[in-house]
C-alpha cells in the first residue's frame, strides 16, 4: 500500500511540474508575440490618435472655409446676372 501511495505522489508531482512548465512556456510565448507585434507596429507608419484628430479638425475647417467661399462666389455670380 505504501508503494502505491508513493507512485501516486510521484505522478502528482510530475503533473504539477508539467503544469508549471506549460504555464512558463505560455508566458514566454505571450511575451515573444507581444514583442513581435510591437516591432511590427513600430515599423509601420501609423499616426497617433492625437495626430489623426488634429488633421481631421484641419480638414473640417478647410471644408467649412470652402463652403463659405463657394457661397460668396455664388452670391457674386447671382449679382452679375
Amino acid at each position: 500500500m505504501q508503494t502505491r501511495n508513493k507512485v501516486f505522489d510521484d505522478i502528482s508531482q510530475l503533473m504539477t511540474n508539467a503544469m508549471g512548465v506549460a504555464q512558463g512556456a505560455k508566458a514566454e510565448a505571450e511575451t515573444a508575440m507581444k514583442s513581435m507585434m510591437d516591432r511590427w507596429l513600430a515599423d509601420r507608419d501609423f499616426v497617433t490618435r492625437e495626430e489623426f484628430d488634429a488633421v481631421r479638425a484641419m480638414a473640417q475647417k478647410a471644408r467649412e472655409e470652402n463652403e463659405a467661399l463657394k457661397a460668396r462666389l455664388d452670391a457674386m455670380d447671382a449679382r452679375s446676372d
